[in-house]
């Protein structure tokens, strides 16, 4: 898939040098299609990285994407460089008049916080009730899976008594539905949480359907309005050395933590950990994109009201 991003993105000379085909933005201007617009709402604090997760896991279809960084206007990165964020990112308030075929929410490490105490949360839910009007499809990711099923559904997330830490193997449960479709019977993917939402809460409620979950890190994948709005309890975006980090950061700051589960070799944190999610990942991503975005969304986005 060409990926469409600002000429001097610092993440593209990575992606160039993996083979993914990134387009400038001259090429793209010049191309007789319309591309599919994607949003991705950043909450992660280290933004390149999660830019280059996500970029590399949107890069597996013949489409078109037109990629656009969006931030929350009641939170300063701690983290990103303000200068990174002037020249790549949009404040939600300037791109709330448009639409998108799709939209992505990620993560944020504030799970151990009420919602209401994050500081951006009102914005959040201004974004979160915005999606239903102005976007085709919005996939919501870890932290942001939870604050959406509590913002529409009023399903609040529960204290772990440690850290959901690791790669563990998931079943699928409908493999009709075209989400899941091209998926084993189990798969692998990575956690890192401190907070979970109750299974029994997602299927008690008639709107949501789980459509993967795990005996050790509980529900995965869930959908609700046929596909409309997308939730992933995990990361499938990681790379193979982000949990690695993770842990090295925790053990740096003294903090508990435990070594995350079938991840190393041997259990052994010298040895490089394996990658065994990437295969399932990218083709959640590709299921997403081709059946609930590009496969459903208006030509004209602007003249073709939402329902």
């Amino acid at each position: 898939m060409p990926i469409r991003v600002q000429n001097d993105l610092p993440v593209r000379e990575i992606l160039e040098s993996e083979n993914i085909f990134v387009m400038d933005e001259h090429r793209a201007a010049h191309q007789d299609i319309r591309p599919i617009r994607i949003g991705l709402l950043n909450l992660m604090p280290l933004k390149e990285d999660t830019e280059l997760q996500i970029l590399r896991s949107l890069s597996n279809t013949p489409l078109q994407v037109d990629v656009f960084f969006i931030t929350v206007s009641e939170h300063e990165s701690k983290n990103t460089p303000t200068s990174h964020l002037n020249r790549f990112y949009q404040k939600f308030r300037e791109i709330k008049d448009q639409k998108f075929d799709g939209f992505i929410i990620t993560g944020a490490p504030v799970e151990q916080m009420p919602f209401e105490e994050v500081d951006y949360w009102d914005e959040l839910m201004e974004i979160m009730e915005w999606t239903n009007t102005n976007v085709t499809s919005t996939l919501h990711l870890c932290w942001g899976a939870q604050a959406a099923l509590y913002y529409h559904y009023g399903i609040n997330k529960v204290a772990l008594p440690e850290k959901r830490f690791g790669v563990f193997w998931h079943r699928v449960l409908n493999k009709k539905i075209p989400l899941v479709r091209g998926f084993d019977d189990v798969f692998l993917a990575p956690h890192s949480r401190h907070t979970d939402v109750p299974i029994e809460l997602l299927e008690q409620n008639k709107e949501i359907t789980v459509l993967a979950q795990s005996d050790e890190a509980g529900a995965y994948l869930m959908m609700a309005k046929e596909g409309r709005r997308i939730f992933v309890t995990g990361h499938p975006e990681y790379d193979r050395m982000t949990l690695d980090r993770e842990y090295n950061r925790d053990l740096s700051k003294g903090l508990p933590i435990e070594l995350p589960r079938n991840y190393y070799p041997m259990n052994n944190p010298d040895n490089k950990p394996l990658l065994t999610w990437r295969a399932h990942a990218n083709n959640l991503y590709t299921n997403w994109l081709n059946y609930y975005v590009y496969q459903v969304t208006p030509f004209d986005l602007y003249g073709t009201p939402f329902s």
